[in-house]
């Protein structure tokens, strides 16, 4: 990565930590607060722990980072010799995440630019990762924003739930709300639109769901460049499967990413969550 521009992200990007190793992107850690503990994501509770917590409804809520935490990882991106900061983060829509970044870049040593995706999971990741290329080859902050930006307009996120209870119980179901009451008996699919979770289709089973998973995902991406990342929660053999089914049917496919989300992301979309992400580079 470029000495001058340091990229900072959050902990939902989910991004590899080698891939975040190699461009030198750090990630601040949102928390997840289990009964009366508060554990850091991607450190201190693991996702394993997470989905036994919610199969037993214990309560589980998630919190932003404070803005000090931000300004201890900006002052450290400057004592290491950046001259500037690109600080990219889960949409505001769904965290007060971006907030306190926003707080803590007023007072860094160098200057910040704070950047709301309106993304998630490795739709955020990949913005990321647009910045950091941008920084890798001499580009200014404005550069790196520039291509984060543009990254975010490519790309989309869709998402299958087993059920939308973790979402309407963690409050960040948005229009959504309309699919609930008789619709709970449905296989809801969502989509990220405008940073906000909106309801996308209803299907009447699980595997029908994931098949319509598949076919949006496929369609979205067409014959252009892409990027694809599949998460999952407590479910790694739907996810595998599906990736390979996305490998064989994009011929445009540059990048696949199969991974489990982290507590966070997990926290309000229960076990059994299928998310596909389609970046166009």
């Amino acid at each position: 990565m470029s000495r001058h521009v340091a990229i900072v992200t959050d902990s939902t990007a989910y991004l590899p930590a080698r891939t975040m190793e190699r461009h030198g992107i750090t990630a601040v850690p949102l928390t997840v607060v289990l009964g009366d503990r508060a554990l850091e994501e991607g450190t201190e509770i693991s996702t394993r722990s997470l989905a036994q917590a919610l199969q037993k409804r214990r309560p589980v809520t998630t919190s932003r980072p404070g803005p000090e935490v931000f300004a201890e990882t900006y002052r450290r991106a400057a004592e290491a010799g950046a001259t500037g900061i690109v600080s990219l983060h889960l949409s505001a829509e769904l965290s007060g995440t971006y907030d306190a970044a926003v707080v803590a870049a007023r007072e860094a040593p160098v200057p910040v630019r704070v950047v709301d995706t309106g993304m998630i999971a490795m739709a955020l990741g990949f913005c990321a990762l647009a910045a950091a290329e941008a920084a890798e080859t001499g580009g200014s902050v404005d550069e790196a924003v520039t291509a984060a930006e543009k990254r975010a307009v490519g790309t989309a996120a869709y998402f299958y739930v087993d059920t939308l209870d973790y979402l309407r119980r963690g409050g960040r179901i948005g229009a959504a709300q309309a699919l609930l009451g008789s619709a709970l008996a449905m296989k809801p699919l969502l989509q990220l639109t405008d940073g906000r979770i909106e309801p996308l289709e209803k299907v009447r089973t699980a595997s029908k769901a994931i098949a319509r998973l598949e076919e949006i995902a496929a369609e979205r991406a067409g014959a252009a460049d892409v990027d694809i990342a599949v998460h999952h929660l407590a479910a790694p053999e739907r996810a595998s499967a599906l990736a390979d089914r996305l490998k064989a049917r994009v011929t445009g496919l540059t990048e696949l990413h199969v991974s489990e989300v982290g507590a966070v992301i997990g926290a309000h979309t229960g076990p059994g969550l299928l998310g596909v992400v389609v970046s166009a580079r």
